[in-house]
């Protein structure tokens, strides 16, 4: 008699999958998949939870200016992904296990620092503990990101990846929608005032009841990590095995410099057109937590903006259903392809902000991109897993991130600017010019990837 086991077994051997059999497989995975996306999911929640509502923390419990809340907030955005470049290179170094574990521990740090920041925020330390925060969380985020993507590649095989990536996506956004829908309880409602320990860690008093339950999930996480991924799960489950990252390094060894040159990715004209081309409509993600909140703040009623996580969830929630059915359903289409319907709807999305702030077209606005967002963002990522050598994925997946530090980074030099000049707290309001600009400078890269197809499929072939 055959056992599910015994099934599962059978398909991790055959060669050719079908998308019923891929998925069976990938459920059916290690131990250590499952323990990735845990952190992964956990880190979602704690991650965006913050991130979310950092303008409005930082200017109204810290006490910064519009500019310097920007310029704070595109620093730590900005510094997670400079970081993700070296992070990348100690996740190599130290292992998916060992990274994880330092990143938490440089996480937990950096959210108790910034959760207890407003209480000294009459004076100079309250603003300069909330930046010391930002470095320490920008460097866990930094570490911890390439270490996921590189826990994928090593506990997923070759058939599953692309749906691996998928779900990883997805995960993350599994938790960003889990703490977009609990967090407007927390911060407004008194739905958890009469829960023992409310006063105490700050629930239902504001943004600091939201940072005080995203510190206690990182501890969280800490703890199962330690405890449930162990040494024997990390070595046992990979797929790519110690001895092929070997024999990757004794063949670079055998090689010239020059040799070594050639094969880097900055010496890929296509890795690098991608990576770059995608800075005008990245900055487009940026505005999520750079302008968004300000906005909805500024141009809607308190009805409306008392409940701005719940809008700004709709976009984790459409990513966590949308992400792996796309991956599902595209496997066989063409990355460039993937890039050009999807930044190009992420793009044009953006008009519908053009006409006075409306409840409706706002969330039509928030559906379409995210929409966009799903068709190519996963499948970017696993590009780029994809060409990275074995022990290598978090030194290319931080190298494939130097673009996204850079939209992240110049985003908030201007965006407080812009924020004060079309949406200012007091006085008239002019949203429109505001969003016509920002979705002008995004249809660049859909427009450049258009004209380049032809050159990148001629790439891909030359590559053969």
């Amino acid at each position: 008699m055959t056992t599910s086991t015994d099934r599962i077994e059978h398909l991790k051997q055959k060669e050719n999958l079908t998308l019923w059999e891929t998925i069976q497989v990938l459920f059916a995975a290690s131990k250590g998949f499952w323990l990735v996306n845990m952190v992964n999911f956990g880190d979602g929640i704690a991650y965006f939870g913050i991130l979310t509502l950092l303008t409005r923390f930082l200017g109204t419990r810290v006490g910064l200016s519009d500019q310097m809340t920007g310029v704070s907030v595109s620093m730590f955005t900005g510094l997670v992904t400079l970081f993700m470049f070296g992070g990348g290179f100690v996740s190599d170094k130290l292992g998916v296990r060992r990274a994880i574990s330092w990143s938490l521990i440089a996480l937990g740090l950096g959210r108790l620092f910034l959760v207890i920041a407003p209480g000294l925020s009459g004076s100079f330390v309250g603003p300069t503990l909330s930046w010391v925060s930002l470095v320490l969380m920008a460097l866990g985020s930094g570490v911890l990101q390439p270490a996921l993507y590189a826990g994928v590649k090593e506990y997923t095989d070759p058939r599953t990846a692309t749906i691996g990536y998928g779900l990883l996506y997805a995960i993350m956004n599994l938790g960003i929608m889990a703490e977009n829908f609990i967090s407007p309880y927390v911060r407004t409602d008194d739905v958890f005032l009469n829960l023992p320990f409310a006063k105490i860690i700050g629930l239902g008093w504001g943004i600091e009841g939201v940072y005080w339950i995203c510190l206690g999930i990182t501890g969280f996480m800490f703890l199962v990590h330690l405890t449930l991924f162990t040494k024997k799960v990390e070595d046992t489950d990979k797929y790519a095995t110690e001895e092929e990252v070997k024999k990757e390094e004794a063949s670079t060894e055998n090689k010239s410099w020059l040799e070594k040159l050639k094969e880097l990715p900055i010496m890929d004209p296509r890795f690098m057109f991608f990576i770059f081309i995608l800075l005008p409509v990245r900055t487009l993600f940026a505005h999520q937590w750079l302008t968004m909140p300000d906005y909805v703040f500024r141009c809607f009623p308190e009805s409306v903006n008392s409940k701005f996580e719940w809008i700004s969830g709709l976009n984790p929630l459409i990513i966590v259903i949308f992400v792996p059915l796309v991956a599902a359903f595209t496997r066989k289409v063409k990355v460039i392809d993937m890039m050009i319907i999807g930044t190009a709807l992420t793009a044009v999305t953006t008009f519908f902000l053009l006409p006075a702030p409306d409840l409706t077209l706002l969330l039509t606005y928030v559906t379409l991109f995210s929409l966009g967002e799903a068709l190519w963002s996963s499948r970017f990522l696993e590009y780029v897993a994809d060409i990275a050598p074995a022990g290598k994925v978090g030194a290319y997946m931080g190298l494939a991130g130097i673009p996204w530090f850079l939209a992240k980074f110049t985003t908030g030099l201007y965006s407080g600017f812009m924020l004060e000049k079309f949406v200012p707290a007091q006085g008239v309001q002019d949203p429109s010019t505001m969003w016509l600009i920002y979705g002008l400078f995004a249809c660049v890269s859909p427009i450049a990837l258009i004209l380049a197809r032809k050159w990148t499929l001629k790439q891909a072939e030359m590559k053969k």
